[in-house]
């Protein structure tokens, strides 16, 4: 399947069938029969799987209820996604709750490794391409991106490193990261009080490391964070990075 000369796996392809059925309005050429009966199949296989690893993240309306209690985390969200421009890649969209902040402009794609919010964030932003991906393997070519966008998104993802690197590899050569992120306290007491909470709360939200140091991660991948864009609110990091030269 192809889609604005992107390619796509046989399982995305699945996927993305049982997505225009959810909203039929997206973007997308026809989806052949045998991609939906995957899809039917692929959605009954993998239920078990994702009750078992359930938690905030995962259950649509009860991520948005304590989203519309985070006002200041919905602004810096805001302030973020209006500085994207171009082709856009937005990894970990979720309910979809920025994707109504793009520009008209930009060219918008956004994916989640969590089917279930998909349908709420295609209410929200009919106009985005939607795919149910994870960040450590980004079903796009080289060089397909001029902007990605990840808000608060890394203190989830498995393998940071592996996800990080997928970003650069689909970013041009000039493109620009747009990341939201908390990180590790730098107080010894916080840091430890981070650390022995960790285990409890990534259950609890069904992945989030609050103890993560994500902005460390980022800098060790390759990319150089352009300081007059870095703003710092507590254990909150707003930032733009580029390819290191």
């Amino acid at each position: 399947m192809k889609v604005t000369g992107l390619a796509f796996s046989d399982d995305m392809t699945a996927r993305v069938g049982h997505l225009e059925r959810a909203c039929p309005g997206i973007p997308y050429p026809g989806i052949p029969r045998w991609a939906r009966a995957v899809a039917r199949v692929s959605s009954r296989s993998e239920h078990w799987q994702r009750m078992t690893m359930r938690g905030i993240e995962q259950i649509p309306w009860l991520y948005d209820l304590l989203m519309h209690l985070a006002p200041g985390v919905e602004r810096w969200r805001g302030k973020l996604v209006a500085g994207a421009r171009g082709r856009v890649l937005e990894v970990g969209c979720g309910t979809g709750r920025t994707l109504s902040g793009y520009r008209e402009d930009v060219e918008l794609f956004a994916l989640d490794p969590n089917f279930d919010v998909l349908p709420r964030a295609c209410r929200r932003c009919g106009d985005a391409r939607l795919l149910c991906a994870s960040a450590e393997f980004l079903p796009f070519a080289d060089d397909s991106f001029d902007c990605v966008v990840s808000s608060l998104v890394f203190c989830s993802v498995p393998d940071v490193d592996r996800g990080l690197r997928e970003l650069k590899r689909v970013l041009r050569p000039e493109g620009r990261l747009l990341m939201l992120e908390h990180v590790q306290a730098r107080s010894k007491f916080g840091a430890r009080f981070l650390d022995w909470i960790q285990p409890a709360w990534t259950r609890i939200t069904g992945g989030c490391h609050p103890n993560r140091d994500t902005v460390a991660a980022v800098e060790r991948a390759g990319f150089v964070i352009e300081a007059d864009s870095l703003r710092v609110r507590g254990l909150m990091r707003r930032f733009t990075a580029r390819l290191a030269d």
